[in-house]
């Protein structure tokens, strides 16, 4: 997958054979699926080489900066010494970050690029402003909300009120439901964001909303930042106090989180999250974020944020086509979700999660999702496809047509193993021209 990976694969070999075995395997198995997980994404080569740099022996606990007077003032604020590169790389990633997601307005917000995921990122600003017990909103889990977002079996749901709010009949985010139960609950933190909603958000209607009820809007775009970055859909900012996201997914970074929020809560946001959650950042990672960042801000990458979003439509409407249910009707960002159990009699199946199965016997790696209306999110009806990854090993409408009808004659297979292994032997050939061996 990556042009360094076979001396990567040697050096290993040379101390850890097993571990080397199982680097070359992930790296085949990469090579002869097609990637459709939407949360998944490839990096390029500058970025897995900065992961792997030397950054990763250093201790970098605290920051790069001092506040005082409610102003973060370049300073060594770090625990240990030989601080001079962490610091610069890291006001480095600053800039970068504050450049791409608020541009001209870079001096009215503040950048926290620490968090280790996406899920720390959240739990920071939620434990910046609410105390055990407080209310807030977000979206449930098997409306397309994440676990962060208030579900009771994660700490956001256990330690804090989250009152979960849903979409309609037809899988569309109420905005005036919404409303409604933010006047009735006046939570003080509203989190707009989802985790597999196809649509795109209407982040002036949360904007309006959480003024209107005193709260502070969060929007966790852990999907659609790359979208956003790219100019192929429309920024939280300003309507947003805080912005967090994962850094990978339509990105491309690697594997962290990134905290933007208006310049006077980033005290209260930096220290929620050191010390409050995490000791030292992965100096590491945030050397891969700068390069992933930088790549980012090249006018390219707005050609692949659009590429993504026309990738997925044409997948869609394939799909939809052949008479697989949508949620939502079809997709406006990168991500699809299917309702395989309620999909016409000439695609649908029985089970989902053994769907998910069935496609990566075929070669085509997706995952089981719940829809609205399933009563269990680990026995869902859906299946949840993104065209992040597929885009970025060059693909475009004509290879989606081909996709999806692997996609169809695998549901059509109903579970026939030589079917699906014949699938995936074409796929195989398939996909032979967009991988690097």
């Amino acid at each position: 997958m990556y042009a360094q990976l076979s001396s990567i694969i040697d050096l290993v070999a040379d101390e850890d054979a097993d571990v080397a075995a199982l680097i070359a395997a992930e790296n085949l198995r990469q090579n002869e699926n097609i990637p459709l997980i939407p949360s998944e994404n490839i990096v390029s080569d500058a970025v897995a080489a900065a992961l792997s740099s030397c950054f990763t022996n250093k201790y970098a606990e605290g920051y790069p900066h001092k506040w005082k007077d409610g102003v973060a003032q370049v300073a060594n604020g770090r625990y240990y010494q030989g601080q001079a590169n962490t610091n610069q790389l890291e006001r480095l990633v600053m800039d970068r970050a504050l450049k791409l997601f608020v541009g001209d307005e870079a001096d009215k917000y503040h950048a926290n690029v620490q968090a280790l995921s996406g899920a720390p990122a959240n739990l920071a600003v939620l434990s910046a402003f609410l105390s055990p017990g407080d209310t807030f909103m977000g979206l449930a889990l098997d409306n397309g909300g994440h676990l962060t977002h208030g579900h009771k079996v994660n700490i956001t749901g256990k330690f804090f009120h989250a009152v979960q709010y849903g979409l309609t009949a037809e899988g569309l985010l109420d905005y005036d439901a919404i409303e409604k139960l933010a006047m009735e609950n006046k939570p003080k933190i509203i989190i707009c964001g989802a985790t597999a909603y196809p649509l795109t958000i209407d982040f002036k209607r949360f904007g309006e909303i959480a003024k209107k009820c005193g709260a502070l809007l969060m929007a966790d775009v852990s999907h659609i930042a790359g979208l956003i970055a790219g100019g192929a859909h429309e920024s939280c900012f300003p309507y947003a106090d805080i912005m967090t996201t994962t850094t990978h997914k339509t990105l491309r970074g690697p594997r962290a989180g990134l905290i933007i929020c208006k310049k006077e809560l980033g005290e209260k946001i930096d220290k929620a999250l050191f010390p409050g959650l995490q000791g030292g950042p992965h100096m590491n990672t945030i050397a891969a974020l700068a390069v992933a960042l930088k790549e980012a801000l090249d006018p390219k990458f707005k050609d692949y944020a659009h590429q993504i979003v026309i990738n997925a439509k044409a997948l869609a409407e394939d799909l939809k086509a052949a008479g697989f249910k949508l949620i939502g009707n079809g997709t406006e960002n990168h991500l699809i979700l299917m309702d395989v159990i309620h999909s016409s009699d000439a695609v649908k199946v029985d089970d989902a999660s053994r769907f998910a199965e069935d496609l990566e016997t075929a070669h085509l790696v997706a995952n089981k999702n719940a829809v609205p209306g399933d009563l269990k999110p680990w026995i869902p009806s859906g299946i949840r496809l993104g065209t992040p990854a597929v885009t970025t090993l060059g693909m475009k409408e004509n290879e989606m047509h081909q996709i999806a009808g692997f996609i169809i004659r695998a549901a059509q297979a109903k579970g026939d193993s030589e079917k699906l292994k014949a699938i995936g032997e074409e796929v195989k050939t398939f996909l032979q021209p967009f991988t690097k061996g």
